[in-house]
């Protein structure tokens, strides 16, 4: 029996309301989830929320709240994102769950048991935005590296994790796994940054300077690094050392889907500590790339974000999925531009995808009285023949993390029978009583648009369902249905109202 197919996000920080990078994330794995389970796959699917840290700490401060307080008010607004942009998880963690916390307490004594944690002095440079230590030379003009602001001097006692012991490994490892690390460019960046050696990993802070995070293990004046802490949600989470079977059903995960802005730490840390640890490596961590905004990433920090709430409110859910699924190759920065989704809006699925479907069940319910016709059909339609083979392209751009390209083979067939409606004329067909031939298209026609309806939906799920309720299908639908010429004579098809009326 197969192994359930799992696949993570990362742990969203809540220090600010989730913005259009982070449903980028989620709206990726969820496609992937949503595809796998219409492959007829188990399927594991796991999002939740990283609430200890610095950051944290500060914005409840500046809300004059407690900690917990804050977190609490601020998950059910990620919850809230995920249900209204049709997220389908199969569990949502937060690393404040008390099963959570006692699995990294736990995690962390096997480490020192096995002497892979000692106790040793830290000076150095911290990020309080990236939550990372650097030294002098590591840094960027003074700042830090990765996102180029200040950063404060500390010189403090700390434990450390062993991460250089295990650099060689890793290096083999990532050489003899070329899927472990993609795409092929992010592989690149990480072995050149192991060409460096080492640093041992800081893994505490005091709780004299950072109070909000899991105790330490016998140690309770240190709290847990955030990163530490929230890399182990992907076996806390599938209930890694509790007596169940989740953890040995559903580990290694498969994807890790991760923002390339912190593929450093799941690429390095958290092989690391699995390594550590004697568990099996996931898969694949797959790198995306950056939305940017004029050529800057779209963050909290830089107070540049889009609101993913007011685009859906204004255009829809799956306006926003198309575009962010298919605007941009997977691994690659997107520069975003609302005109631009607005215009992808009124070709790609206003002029091409709704209005093939309205016509099609409009001229089946103008000529046919809305039920389909009792006629043969044809065997060798060029447009038949598209069809079946859209299922393979897309399941082989699927395989290869490439959901645009997914996208781009079911556009092609959207376009091929708009093209075939517009040579076929059945209105010609109709006034010239060629009631067979017409009889012969708009069954071809309406075939091809209730498969699009099938496959469309991991990409595009609310507009999948408008179109096969036309069909009277109402369950989710499966590769089982994508099968040519099962519409029955005298079928009542619904017409529908327009799927995507255009945006002005």
């Amino acid at each position: 029996m197969n192994k359930p197919f799992y696949i993570t996000t990362p742990l969203y920080y809540v220090n600010a309301r989730p913005h259009i990078g982070h449903a980028y994330t989620t709206i990726l794995c969820d496609t992937f989830a949503r595809f796998h389970r219409f492959l007829g796959e188990e399927v594991f699917f796991m999002t939740g929320t990283d609430e200890h840290g610095t950051k944290i700490d500060q914005a409840a401060k500046a809300q004059g709240k407690e900690a917990k307080l804050y977190v609490d008010e601020m998950v059910p607004v990620f919850k809230k994102l995920w249900d209204i942009i049709g997220i389908r998880y199969d569990h949502f963690i937060r690393t404040t769950d008390p099963s959570h916390q006692e699995i990294v307490q736990t995690i962390l004594k096997r480490l020192e048991s096995k002497r892979d944690i000692y106790k040793g002095n830290y000076k150095g440079w911290y990020c309080t935005p990236c939550e990372s230590f650097w030294t002098q030379l590591q840094l960027a003009g003074g700042k830090c590296p990765d996102c180029r602001r200040d950063v404060q001097e500390l010189c403090e006692e700390n434990y450390f994790f062993k991460l250089s012991n295990y650099q060689l490994w890793l290096v083999d490892y990532i050489g003899k796994h070329p899927g472990f690390v993609l795409p092929k460019t992010r592989q690149n960046e990480i072995l050149t940054f192991l060409e460096q050696p080492l640093e041992d990993l800081c893994i505490t802070r005091p709780r004299s300077r950072l109070s909000w995070g899991i105790s330490y293990p016998e140690s309770p004046e240190y709290v847990v690094y955030v990163w530490f802490d929230a890399l182990i949600n992907y076996v806390s989470g599938i209930e890694y050392s509790l007596a169940t079977q989740k953890f040995s059903s559903f580990w290694p995960a498969d994807v890790h889907m991760v923002g390339k802005d912190i593929l450093r730490q799941h690429a390095v840390y958290w092989p690391i500590m699995l390594k550590a640890l004697d568990i099996e490596m996931p898969q694949t961590v797959l790198a995306h790339g950056w939305w940017t905004i004029e050529g800057s990433k779209v963050s909290k920090s830089r107070g540049n974000t889009v609101d993913p709430f007011e685009i859906v409110n204004r255009y829809g859910v799956d306006a926003l999925r198309y575009y962010l699924l298919h605007e941009v190759k997977l691994g690659f920065d997107g520069s975003y531009s609302e005109d631009l989704l607005v215009e992808r809006f009124n070709s790609d699925l206003a002029n091409d995808l709704g209005n093939l479907v309205l016509r099609a069940t409009s001229m089946l319910d103008r000529y046919f009285k809305g039920k389909i016709p009792s006629t043969a059909g044809q065997d060798h339609s060029p447009l038949k023949k598209k069809v079946s083979e859209m299922l393979e392209i897309v399941r082989n751009q699927m395989r290869d993390f490439q959901p645009e390209g997914a996208i781009d083979a079911i556009w092609s067939v959207v376009r091929e029978a708009n093209r075939f409606v517009e040579q076929k004329k059945p209105w010609v067909l109709a006034r010239e009583r060629q009631q067979d031939e017409l009889g012969n298209v708009l069954i071809e026609l309406l075939e091809t648009v209730r498969l699009l309806g099938v496959i469309l939906f991991p990409f595009l799920p609310m507009s999948s369902r408008k179109i096969l309720q036309l069909f009277g299908m109402k369950d989710d639908p499966t590769v089982k249905e994508f099968k040519w010429g099962t519409l029955k004579p005298n079928t009542q098809i619904d017409k529908g109202e327009p799927l995507f009326p255009k945006v002005e």
